[in-house]
């Protein structure tokens, strides 16, 4: 299946001679929610203007659904929505003016009903006669995503969509994103929050000083990249690992009282595992209690970024 969105050679040089992207490849599924994780400054922001023709490429190609950004630019546009970071709208205009208007800036005829469908679905209803200016942050950041999906787009870029923002948003927010993407909506999105993307992504792109250094199934990239930590409970304090234990690589807790065991899941762990419980009854180490974690999205994101520095 042709992805919908294609981005080939990438590059973005400012005047001042900052390099913003680095020859970024990159091709989004047709209807998959992929999640752009990087620290501040990396890129992520840059990369998503461009495909929207907020900033222009320096190098490169980026097409949208076949359509070129710069020869086909309203073709390409009219299939993107965006919810920006800041929160920039008229004050002075009414709720449904405002997304009304939004709709029409994309040549698309009024259509009342989908204009009460989004202000109702983000919980803006009650608001649709008020100014912008009388809003609550909270209602603004809705404002934005109701403005976005306005022209029915078939792309939905979220650039740090919940930064700031209640729980209660946080969740109507993921809510909806879930019930866009079943709907055939294609969202991609930036965001701190790592767990969001865990919880959300279907991939995963690790963007870091403009290069795009990793895009992986998220599920692959924490079988791949994931660790897997085994605690034993001891019944006893131990002063130190037994030597005999030494090939295992057991680390002790600061208070003494568990041993650590990492490995990568992608390594045949039971065999290891079954032959270390083995090794620590043939010692004499006696534990009265076991428990397994495995890394998150957030301790990956975070040894992938350190490794490029």
């Amino acid at each position: 299946m042709q992805p919908i969105i294609s981005i080939s050679n990438l590059s973005k040089t400012y005047a001042s001679g900052f390099q913003a992207l680095k020859r970024v490849n990159l091709d989004i599924r047709r209807g998959e929610i992929f999640a752009l994780l990087g620290p501040n400054g990396a890129g992520k922001t840059t990369l998503i203007s461009i495909v929207c023709g907020i900033v222009n490429r320096s190098e490169g190609s980026v097409l949208v659904n076949g359509h070129d950004i710069v020869a086909d630019y309203r073709a390409a546009r009219s299939m993107i929505g965006l919810v920006p970071q800041e929160l920039t709208t008229d004050a002075f205009e009414s709720v449904w003016g405002t997304v009304s208007f939004s709709r029409g800036l994309f040549g698309k005829a009024p259509n009342p009903a989908h204009i009460e469908k989004v202000l109702r679905d983000l919980s803006l209803w009650d608001r649709k006669d008020s100014k912008v200016m009388t809003l609550s942050g909270g209602m603004k950041r809705r404002l934005l995503i109701a403005k976005a999906l306005s022209h029915e787009p078939q792309i939905l870029f979220l650039d740090e969509p919940t930064a700031g923002v209640d729980v209660e948003l946080r969740r109507d927010m993921w809510a909806l994103v879930r019930a866009l993407q079943a709907q055939g909506v294609t969202i991609i999105l930036t965001t701190h929050y790592i767990d969001e993307a865990e919880e959300m992504a279907d991939r995963v792109g690790v963007i870091n000083k403009g290069e795009l250094i990793l895009v992986e199934d998220k599920t692959e990239l924490m079988r791949k990249l994931g660790k897997k930590q085994l605690t034993l409970h001891l019944q006893h304090p131990l002063e130190r690992v037994p030597t005999e234990l030494a090939e295992h690589r057991l680390e002790l807790s600061h208070d003494r009282s568990e041993l650590i065991y990492t490995y990568d899941t992608k390594d045949g762990d039971r065999a290891g595992i079954a032959a270390l419980l083995k090794r620590l009854d043939d010692a004499g180490v006696r534990f009265k209690d076991l428990q397994t974690t495995q890394s998150s999205l957030e301790d990956i994101f975070v040894s992938l970024v350190r490794e490029e520095q």
